[in-house]
């Protein structure tokens, strides 16, 4: 008899741990099933985090894999600019001025493949700033790289807890995950990258995005996206932060295709999916 009850409490207690299980991660295998729907025939790979800034929960498929990051490096630029700024180092007035040949010697960039082979080019920090995460502009982004100086670009990648991130150097390409890129929304949301007066610059800055065939392409008009862009050679990423009057939240998408334009397509694809679900 006593075996029997023994047998009926670990039944009930199995039964009861599983339920709470099942009920805990519902939201997550949903979230799961509609990024892997989403994917569904495509071709290449893909790594896709998503997060609830409300909840706090969220899903990330190959989130530690490890991509070049075309220019989504500029976020970081972005973050470091700011940091200074708000350290009193550095001024959103100050006039930066450098020739074209000189960043692409200073940059390690092929003359033949370079955007600009020569000229001067100058901008003020803040105008630097809007050109680089706005229209992606490269050479805004090197001038202010040059004045922060990649050294600090990397400590601050160290200090944040980004440990996939890299900047490169001698060649090499600035390198990241998906998860490292969430991350660094999370932080930017949450100020803890800057005061909020920065905080709200580098949001407004990602809000005034001019390329949106990726993340923002099938959502409602009017919705808001704070996200930076990246591509380079085959691989083509988008990041942000989108905003629903059900709350805000976090989709960061890395892919390498032989077809990047199809990935692009299949970005917008996955953001407008996650749209939806969050729209429940």
């Amino acid at each position: 008899m006593k075996k029997k009850v023994v047998l009926f409490i670990f039944i009930v207690l199995i039964s009861a741990i599983s339920f709470y299980t099942f009920n805990q991660i519902i939201p997550g295998i949903n979230l799961h099933k509609t990024i892997l729907n989403a994917l569904s025939g495509a071709r290449g790979k893909y790594s896709v985090v998503v997060k609830d800034l409300k909840s706090e929960k969220g899903e990330s498929l190959y989130g530690d894999k490890v991509y070049d990051i075309g220019s989504l490096y500029k976020l970081w630029v972005m973050a470091e600019v700011f940091e200074q700024i708000q350290n009193g180092t550095l001024s959103e007035d100050e006039v930066l001025s450098e020739d074209v040949r000189v960043l692409n010697q200073d940059f390690n960039i092929d003359p033949e493949s370079s955007e600009l082979t020569g000229g001067t080019i100058t901008l003020t920090v803040k105008d630097a700033l809007k050109q680089m995460i706005t229209i992606s502009h490269n050479y805004s982004a090197l001038l202010l790289t040059k004045r922060i100086k990649l050294s600090n670009v990397a400590k601050f990648l160290e200090t944040n807890g980004f440990k996939d991130s890299s900047v490169g150097g001698s060649g090499d390409s600035p390198k990241s995950t998906a998860d490292d890129i969430a991350l660094f929304f999370e932080k930017l949301y949450k100020g803890e990258l800057a005061n909020t007066q920065y905080t709200k610059e580098m949001l407004d800055l990602l809000k005034a995005q001019t390329l949106n065939d990726k993340l923002p392409k099938y959502l409602p008009k009017g919705t808001v996206v704070a996200h930076k862009t990246g591509e380079i050679d085959y691989l083509s990423h988008d990041g942000g932060i989108v905003y629903t009057p059900k709350g805000d939240y976090i989709i960061v998408v890395l892919s390498e295709s032989e077809f990047p334009s199809g990935a692009e397509d299949r970005i917008a694809q996955i953001s407008k999916s996650v749209f939806n679900y969050f729209a429940k």
